[in-house]
């Protein structure tokens, strides 16, 4: 990729997540711990900032860490830059996955019980999603410069958790 391309929305997500402060890999892989927001592998975590370092965009100095030197990596200007370009567009409207709804869809196809059973099984990694953002709550209290953002899209994902627990009661009702 040149280093004139575009960044990529993922490039501008840890742009944003390396913050002011800084951040190692390891702390960009936690946030994608939490699977609610990205769907990212771990690697990638660790893999986008060498390759945005490569591009100017980060610059990096080893740290002591517990058992070994450490990475961590701070925004250039040139970051600075390219997120303040981005933030000026109009946020997009997030798009739903398709998965559930083309579920629904072939209904008429397998059968009403097996799309319910399919769908309703969602409710386990709710769950999963719901315990991962409380502990993502206790982490931002760490981070008082950045806990009143994190706090607000915590709030958003809970919101999210809270609207696929009522549609999955609503299909559990219209697909008995």
């Amino acid at each position: 990729m040149s280093s004139d391309a575009p960044l990529t929305f993922f490039e501008l997500e840890i742009l944003a997540l390396v913050g002011q402060g800084g951040a190692g890999p390891h702390d960009l892989a936690r946030y994608g711990q939490t699977s609610m927001y990205s769907n990212k592998a771990p690697s990638q975590f660790y893999a986008v900032p060498k390759r945005l370092e490569e591009r100017g965009y980060l610059k990096s100095s080893k740290e002591p860490g517990r058992t070994h030197e450490r990475t961590h990596y701070m925004l250039t200007e040139k970051a600075y830059a390219a997120l303040r370009e981005w933030i000026r567009a109009p946020s997009p409207v997030p798009r739903t996955d398709t998965n559930v709804a083309t579920r629904l869809l072939a209904a008429d196809l397998v059968g009403e019980r097996p799309v319910a059973e399919s769908l309703l099984g969602m409710r386990q990694e709710l769950e999963t999603l719901d315990a991962q953002l409380v502990a993502a709550l206790e982490r931002a209290q760490a981070l008082p410069h950045r806990e009143k953002y994190l706090r607000l899209s915590h709030t958003l994902a809970r919101r999210l958790l809270a609207v696929y627990r009522d549609w999955l009661d609503e299909v559990e009702r219209e697909l008995d």
